[in-house]
């Protein structure tokens, strides 16, 4: 896996990219709070089906840049991938969750660049507002760090209690930074939490409108306990984009990829295979 940088809108991305240079590439996009890493085998897989895999980490998340004026709104993250995007070879899918996804709409609704496909993971235009509060919460529930890796780990055990607590909680440094005040931080920028309630809901963009706009082939994938997008927040969504497909993975909560990793890889690559067809036989099929 290399890690390579990207010239965003103002602020370097940093990204992982696998797979073959010259093939059909994949974005990756987390949600808020989340970094490149989140995506479980999803980026491994898809290099072994043949693609060109790149998972980014947004603008004021893991290591990519910090907005120099704390600009996080959904224009702002779209604009840094339409730069992205556009160094490419052809036209990628995009494969978003929740804020990644918002960011993947807006672009695919208003190319150039043009974009082959979209995935939307536990996202759509009208969302629930309490799902949304307890992800605005859990983000600004330590404004003022842990004192070590154990407490971040009680956090997120209680944040996610469907997850086993790992009994090796090390690769959560992955996601923590140590500040000058000797105590440990979550990785992404406090002014991406400082957003007006209103603007992280929406983020004064029209999606349904932009939804609407979309032409190309989409999969919409819930998470079967999600708290986020409800099933009729995802039929809401099936009727403005009559082409879009669905899946609804049983046992997953808004993380799909995390929680439910085979079924999120069947729907994605089930997905590629029919609308980025690669040349001659998948690898391992």
């Amino acid at each position: 896996m290399e890690r390579i940088e990207f010239e965003g809108a103002g602020v370097t991305i940093v990204a992982d990219a696998v797979g073959p240079q010259n093939a059909p590439p994949v974005l990756f996009m987390h949600g808020g709070g989340q970094t490149r890493q989140s995506w479980g085998e999803a980026i491994t897989k898809a290099a072994q089906h043949g693609y060109r895999a790149i998972s980014v980490d947004l603008r004021g998340h893991g290591e990519s840049g910090w907005s120099p004026g704390g600009k996080y709104d959904i224009e702002a993250f779209s604009s840094d991938i339409r730069k992205i995007v556009a160094t490419f070879g052809q036209p990628p899918v995009l494969v978003g969750a929740s804020l990644g996804g918002l960011t993947g709409l807006t672009l695919a609704a208003s190319p150039p660049p043009p974009v082959r496909g979209l995935v939307l993971v536990d996202v759509a235009v009208h969302l629930e507002e309490e799902g949304t509060k307890e992800i605005g919460d859990f983000m600004e529930s330590a404004p003022n760090g842990f004192a070590n890796l154990e407490e971040a780990a009680d956090a997120v055990a209680a944040y996610l209690p469907h997850r086993p607590r790992p009994k090796d909680t090390s690769g959560l440094m992955r996601n923590l930074r140590l500040r000058e005040d000797g105590r440990l931080h979550w990785h992404w920028d406090p002014a991406f939490t400082r957003i007006d309630p209103k603007e992280r809901r929406g983020f004064a963009t029209d999606f349904e409108a932009a939804a609407k706009r979309l032409k190309l082939p989409v999969l919409l994938i819930r998470g079967g306990r999600s708290r986020v997008l409800s099933p009729e927040g995802a039929q809401a969504f099936l009727r403005l984009v009559p082409q879009a497909e669905f899946v609804d993975v049983a046992g997953a909560d808004h993380m799909v990829a995390g929680d439910a990793n085979d079924s999120f890889n069947d729907a994605v690559f089930t997905f590629l295979a029919e609308h980025m067809p690669l040349p001659g036989p998948l690898p391992g099929r």
